[in-house]
This record gives structure tokens, sequence and C-alpha cells, in this order.
């Protein structure tokens, strides 16, 4: 496999992924490990997933090898925003812990876990699940700490699907960040695994040109199946603010 650009892994920057890279597929979740290779394609033990063969796809669902991202990589040391992650991970479990645990709105089924973290544009996004709320978060970049950030504060981000708002806040443990909340509470998610699931679906949602468009797409009005029996016309949307092009991401998911 010649130079692969991953979309869902440092921003397609496949170099920087090593040979114990443990990769996996965007749309079904499968796992490529290289200690494990895959006997469907009598891939040998030790294969890194950048020397798979040129027509390797998922045993999952056939994609190609461009639609997996990196699950985790043992092979490279902490980086800085593996470090950035670490205290964002840490600090809310221990906001759990001491504020949170006795709150009812908490869905203890849950726990605090980031998701998808990837270098954006000189910072750190990601998604950070916790048991009372989900957050997309920007972390500060090794170049800006933020530390001069005004809690409260409001900015809106552009993405490719859209517009979103964040707020901004500072902590000791982390220091400036900004979160665009998700849900909140999280009284819906069955299970730790469903949260992640949902969080992985943002993180890819974001970066959906087409998103939009399907929203546009889906604000038109259903043609009833039986024009026969009289039925109220039902309302056309109007098309999303800014603010409201969360609403599609988190919706459709």
């Amino acid at each position: 496999m010649s130079g692969p650009g991953f979309e869902g892994s440092y921003l397609g920057a496949g170099a920087k992924i090593s040979a114990q890279a443990v990769m996996e597929c965007k749309i079904c979740w499968q796992v490529y490990d290289p200690a494990q290779g895959d006997d469907s394609r009598q891939i040998g033990v030790g294969t890194p997933f950048t020397a798979l063969p040129e027509d390797w796809t998922c045993p999952g669902c056939g994609a190609a090898p461009e639609q997996f991202m990196v699950l985790r990589d043992d092979g490279q040391g902490e980086s800085a925003m593996d470090a950035a992650v670490a205290r964002l991970e840490a600090d809310f479990r221990e906001i759990y812990n001491g504020k949170m645990r006795d709150v009812p709105m908490c869905n203890h089924s849950l726990h605090v876990q980031a998701v998808g973290f990837t270098e954006w544009q000189g910072h750190y996004l990601g998604v950070l699940v916790a048991p009372w709320f989900m957050n997309l978060v920007l972390l500060a970049g090794p170049d800006d700490a933020w530390s001069a950030l005004t809690a409260g504060a409001k900015e809106i981000i552009g993405f490719p699907s859209g517009s979103y708002e964040f707020i901004h806040n500072t902590r000791e443990m982390v220091g400036g960040y900004k979160a665009c909340s998700l849900f909140s509470p999280m009284s819906e998610f069955a299970s730790q695994v469903q949260a992640v699931d949902v969080a992985h679906a943002v993180m890819l949602g974001l970066f959906d040109p087409n998103a939009l468009e399907r929203l546009d797409d889906a604000a038109e009005p259903l043609v009833p199946q039986k024009p026969e029996v009289p039925r109220a016309e039902a309302p056309k949307m109007q098309k999303a603010r800014p603010l409201e092009r969360r609403a599609f991401i988190t919706g459709q998911v």
C-alpha cells in the first residue's frame, strides 16, 4: 500500500502512524491489528497496516484502507496531544468523583472518555463523553495555551458541515479550551459503547461537506402515500441557521 491518506487520522498524514498502529474502519468499526494480521486475505501476523497489499479492503464491509482511523498506536511515544487529552480526562474524572457522582442527572452507566481527538488547525479536536454530558472539545495546541480565554465567552467556529457555537473555559489542569454542547443530560444512552459510537459519528459528520445539503433535503415536506385521504400539509422547515446545524449532527446519529 503506497502512501495512503487516512481521512480520520492526523488529517490524512498517514506517515505518522507506526508499524504497531491498530486501525479501525470508520464505516463498520472493523479493527486491523498487526499483531493478528488478516486470515481472510492470508495476511501474516506482524504485517503493518501501511504494508498491506494495494487491493486490500476492509474484511467487514469492503471499504478502502483510506476509510480507516488510528484506534491506538503503541509505537509512538506520548505526543503533546496525548498529554493534553490525558489531562482533560483526568480533570473531568476528578469532577465526577468529587462533585457529580451523586447528582441525579448523571447516567452512572457511563464514564469519562475522550473520543476521536485529532490535530486540527494547530489545536486538538475531539469529543468528551461524561456521565452528564457529551461535548465537542477544542483543546489548546502547543503554540497557544489560550490562557487569556474568558470563561463563558462564545465563539462561532466553522467546519465543512457548518458553523457551531463554542463556549470558552479554563481549568487549572486542562488550561484554556472551547466546548460545544452535543448532549446533556445523557439519560438516553444505554451504555458507554453506544455513547462512544455516537461520538465517533459526530467527528465524521463534522467534516462532511454534504451534511448541510442533506439537512436541506430532510427539510422538504413528506408526500402523503394516500392522496385521497385529506391531511394537513406538513410544514417546511426553514434552512438551518448556523447555531441550529449542531442539531443535524446530533440528530442524524
